[in-house]
Formats: C-alpha cells, structure tokens, sequence
C-alpha cells in the first residue's frame, strides 16, 4: 500500500472512532473538502473541525467501510459505505465516494460523491 493511501486509512480509522484531533491531524492546515456539487463542505482545519465535530458527536454509530480503492500517484479514490451517520437532512446510511489527493504527507482536498 502507498503512503497516500495509508495516510487515508489512518484518516478513515480516526472517523470511525469519531476522534476528531487525529482526524484533522490527516489534512494539511488549508485542506479543501467539497460536496457533490462542488460546493464547499469545509475549508481548513477551523472548518473541518467544526464540521466533523458536530458530526461525531451526533453519530455515535458512525462508521465508514471501503468497498473499493483506486491509487493512481497522489490520489487515493474510494468507493465507501457509511452507516450510523446523523446529520440533518441526510439519511442514516450513505454509499458514496471520496476521492482524495494527497501531498506532503497531508490529504489537500477531498472530492466527495454520493
């Protein structure tokens, strides 16, 4: 496995544990995560841990499990299945995608899918 895509497990272990400092530990300090319209979800550390934050502390049975990765160089794009997630207007399971490009040893962006 690359380091990209050890650098996204150790992302996705930190959600699964809803332990929001190693979380946001995975993203360099001016990371961009988008929604799937390309709209902005979050925009910096202040951003993603507020937005993640208030995410985990209303899902405690969230979970994140990859069905399947593509690595091609500093992207690491997975196919995932999301269960226990609360937020409003949203339903309490998701298949989605998550596309990630990684430099630096950090996640930069996260295009999501779903």
């Amino acid at each position: 496995m690359s380091q990209a895509g050890e650098l996204v497990d150790r992302q996705i272990a930190a959600f699964n544990h809803r332990d929001l400092d190693a979380f946001v530990a995975c993203y360099s300090a001016d990371a961009r995560i988008a929604q799937p319209d390309s709209s902005l979800l979050a925009n910096g550390h202040p951003e993603i841990r507020t937005v993640y934050g208030e995410l985990f502390r209303q899902s405690p049975e969230l979970n994140a499990e990859i069905r399947a990765r593509i690595e091609v160089g500093s992207f690491v794009i997975d196919e995932e299945s999301l269960t226990g997630f609360v937020m409003a207007g949203m339903p309490p399971q998701l298949h989605a995608a998550a596309a990630y490009r990684v430099a630096d040893g950090l996640i930069q962006s996260v295009q999501l899918f779903g």
